[in-house]
């Protein structure tokens, strides 16, 4: 976005799943918008693939120069819910949030989402998926980069188990 002293950051909300086609119809009316995105893994039939999704579902930003652009024409585009407002007038997202979520974009445009685990060696844990659901267990730590190891108990005695990560949520 070339700066322009009138022109400010604010959010729009989408309609459900509409992301992709609110941002192309802002676009058409000459509005410059921003939609992040991130690769989710997706686990379907023993495949493991990404697909990209908003980091943001149902929200984007718009840049507005309340000076010379008729930013009441928003609210009435297809694909947009609203136009996140105090009042009658826009909320500004604050100076450098954009800024910010754009400089943590890799070469491909997707922002880079730290995957930190949610639970440390020692805590319980759930399996969600696959031949051990609903069991319980203790984590033990990470496996490798996809794949975590649990202790469950069976049998009378714990038996380490490799799982992936999306498969396992603490209790």
């Amino acid at each position: 976005m070339s700066e322009h002293p009138s022109r400010q950051w604010f959010v729009v909300q989408t309609q459900v799943n509409c992301e992709a086609k609110a941002a192309q119809n802002l676009m058409r009316q000459g509005f410059e918008v921003y939609l992040p995105r991130y690769l989710k893994r997706r686990r379907h039939a023993r495949k493991i693939d990404f697909t990209a999704k908003p980091l943001f579902p149902r929200y984007m930003f718009v840049a507005i120069d309340m000076a010379t652009q008729r930013w009441r024409s928003i609210q009435s585009t297809f694909g947009v819910a609203r136009l996140v407002s105090n009042g009658d007038d826009p909320a500004t997202v604050p100076a450098g949030v954009v800024h910010a979520l754009k400089a943590r974009e890799d070469t491909k445009g997707f922002i880079q989402v730290d995957a930190r685990l949610a639970f440390a060696p020692g805590d319980k844990v759930r399996v969600l998926a696959g031949a051990f659901i609903d069991n319980s267990g203790l984590f033990n730590g990470l496996a490798d980069h996809d794949r975590v190891s649990i202790l469950l108990d069976m049998l009378g005695r714990k038996v380490r188990v490799l799982l992936d990560v999306d498969m396992v949520a603490a209790v």
